[in-house]
């Protein structure tokens, strides 16, 4: 049986050389090349057309979410392993939806690892108990936010062109919580939170949190 050749892809020269090594002491894996983002990952399989790549999700150039939908529509045999230590619920339904076989996060044990690289290699798929946890919990809350309060909150802020997830963020900064507690509210990043606050500022024309709230008070997408 031909080895599995594995691609590794992280921006972090420590994890690419650390995780080369512990693959690189299996008899049946074959790390092909170590890509340190998206684009260098797409010109290795260009090459070495790998079976299976371990993807990181944060990394500059490209991230691995667009890597991962550049590739699988390229390369649909590739498998690939989202390997991040992110916990947010969106980048795993993101990598999914592109066709990822596998979520794990970074914490996992060489030895899961190397048992996922062999259970994906085979046609299965992987996502851990922690993730799946947090995924029905997304999914529950969203159906609860859809049946309830979205069409009201939608009906209120369609003058600014506001989505109900920069509503709920809006909620959170009127509440006075900083980035990371509305992150940890939403299972969002802080990176995504401050994306998001930086749309409503711009969509509200305001400067400010204390302005945002003011004003989103003032046109009733808050109550007062």
């Amino acid at each position: 049986m031909p080895n599995i050749k594995v691609l590794i892809v992280d921006d972090q020269e420590l994890i690419l050389e650390s995780l080369n090594i512990v693959l690189e002491m299996e008899d049946d894996i074959e790390v092909v090349g170590l890509a340190k983002n998206g684009e260098e990952a797409i010109s290795y399989c260009e090459k070495f057309q790998p079976d299976i790549i371990l993807m990181d999700i944060n990394m500059p150039v490209m991230d691995g979410v667009v890597a991962t939908e550049k590739i699988k529509a390229r390369f649909p045999l590739t498998k690939i392993i989202i390997l991040t230590s992110y916990k947010e619920v969106e980048y795993v339904l993101a990598a999914l939806s592109y066709g990822a076989e596998g979520f794990l996060l970074k914490a996992i044990h060489p030895k899961n690892l190397i048992a996922g690289i062999r259970v994906v290699n085979t046609g299965g798929t992987l996502i851990s108990q922690e993730m799946a946890d947090k995924m029905i919990k997304s999914m529950l809350k969203s159906t609860r936010d859809t049946s309830t309060s979205e069409p009201k909150l939608l009906e209120k802020n369609n003058e600014y062109g506001l989505s109900a997830r920069e509503v709920d963020v809006l909620h959170k900064l009127a509440q006075g919580l900083r980035n990371q507690d509305i992150a940890n509210a939403l299972f969002l990043s802080e990176g995504t939170v401050k994306n998001y606050i930086s749309n409503i500022y711009s969509k509200l024309n305001v400067k400010g949190r204390r302005e945002a709230t003011s004003k989103a008070r003032e046109t009733g997408i808050l109550d007062s």
